[in-house]
């Protein structure tokens, strides 16, 4: 297969147009960290930003960084780093569960509006990303958005490009909103919770002023119990203050430890990028979200079906589910399960079989599949761009 590695935006705008002209279906993607996530689309060649490299805005004042679309994460973080800045959203690494080699790109944060642990305070990637440029399926490059969170008009394509998985236009650079990095992050720890009462723990330490940044649960894996995880972040003297708060609110929770350093960091990357999951990729992986009570109904229903693994994030309003591969890996489980306790489920890792015959993302009604089909042919009229990635024949 042709790979395609245009040098600047307007080289990719010739690839793009031509590819329109003659029909050619194009795979789009970055680095290729994520290529085993969503459905198999039968392409004729690829175009990847990874020649789209480098920081092309940096304004620490103005907490506000600019970058090419190809250009890897850990790039970006390293420069804001050395300014005491981060990326607020805490974007998930899917390389230790997906297997795959290379680095993650900052184009394909925003394009699969990836997110971690920290978007229960900090909002998701969309939600810090204020400015894109790409180039659709018509070859034409086209710019939304720009350095400050007010100056959309019209149609917001910003928000509509994140997590549009490469359907709608080829990233070329994105803009993102940044924060100082906290002085200091401390962990909760409640062990021996079951799953109702950890989110009702969580629950709790959401709903109070206390600026919760990590709210999640690893069951044990007899199930009856676990670890809860409250994290707190800022400076010192305030983390200490609002951490003694919150465990007089939880007071009624006992067996509470406080975890700190590099042990605690290691602990929330675990969360984050679901490698409590890992098994060598001998089971599917599903992404569940629902309403953080639910998440325990959801679960149960799951478990009675299903040989089943799973922990909480967001409170409990994201599940992590690891099912057997054979049959549908678990499809119509997850599916019945949603519709009977609401939220949605995409299918992370399977084989290409199994992601070629089950919905990978949670099925659309018919109403809302027409409005996606008429966003695709607006951007993409040829249908040129990561065909049938999210959903066959879009």
């Amino acid at each position: 297969m042709t790979v395609h590695t245009p040098r600047d935006e307007q080289d990719a705008s010739i690839i793009i147009r031509e590819a329109a002209d003659k029909g050619t279906l194009l795979n789009v993607s970055g680095n290729g960290t994520k290529a085993p996530m969503g459905r198999p689309n039968q392409t004729d060649a690829s175009i990847s930003s990874s020649g789209l490299t480098g920081i092309t805005l940096y304004e620490p004042a103005e907490l506000v960084i600019s970058a090419r679309s190809g250009t890897p994460v850990l790039e970006v973080m390293r420069v804001l780093a050395a300014k005491g800045q981060e990326l607020p959203f805490e974007p998930m690494d899917y390389r230790y569960l997906l297997g795959t080699k290379g680095e993650p790109t900052i184009g394909a944060v925003a394009a699969m509006n990836i997110s971690g642990p920290r978007r229960i305070m900090a909002g998701a990637a969309r939600d810090s990303l204020i400015g894109v440029r790409f180039v659709n399926g018509r070859g034409e490059v086209v710019k939304s958005g720009g350095r400050v969170m007010k100056n959309v008009t019209g149609l917001d394509l910003v928000k509509l490009m994140a997590g549009s998985w490469g359907t709608l236009g080829f990233l070329t650079e994105v803009t993102f909103k940044v924060l100082p990095k906290p002085e200091r992050m401390a962990t909760l720890v409640i062990r021996g919770l079951d799953d109702r009462q950890a989110i009702e723990a969580l629950s709790t330490a959401l709903g109070s002023p206390f600026d919760v940044t990590g709210a999640a649960h690893l069951p044990d894996r007899d199930r009856r119990g676990g670890s809860t995880l409250i994290r707190l972040e800022g400076f010192r003297v305030s983390v200490d203050y609002r951490m003694n708060e919150l465990k007089r609110q939880l007071k009624r929770f006992r067996f509470m430890d406080i975890l700190e350093g590099v042990g605690a960091e290691a602990l929330w990357q675990s969360v984050r990028d679901a490698t409590i999951l890992t098994d060598q990729g001998q089971r599917a992986i599903w992404r569940v979200s629902t309403a953080p009570t639910k998440g325990p109904d959801l679960a149960a229903h799951v478990a009675q079906a299903l040989d089943a693994q799973w922990f909480y994030d967001w409170g409990g309003g994201l599940l992590w589910i690891s099912t057997p591969l054979e049959g549908d890996a678990g499809a119509a489980i997850l599916r019945e399960a949603t519709r009977t306790f609401g939220g949605h489920a995409t299918l992370v890792r399977a084989p290409a079989e199994v992601r070629s015959a089950v919905d990978v993302f949670e099925p659309q009604p018919e109403a809302l599949m027409r409005l996606t089909r008429g966003i695709k042919v607006s951007f993409d009229p040829a249908g040129i761009l990561n065909p049938g990635r999210m959903y066959a024949g879009v």
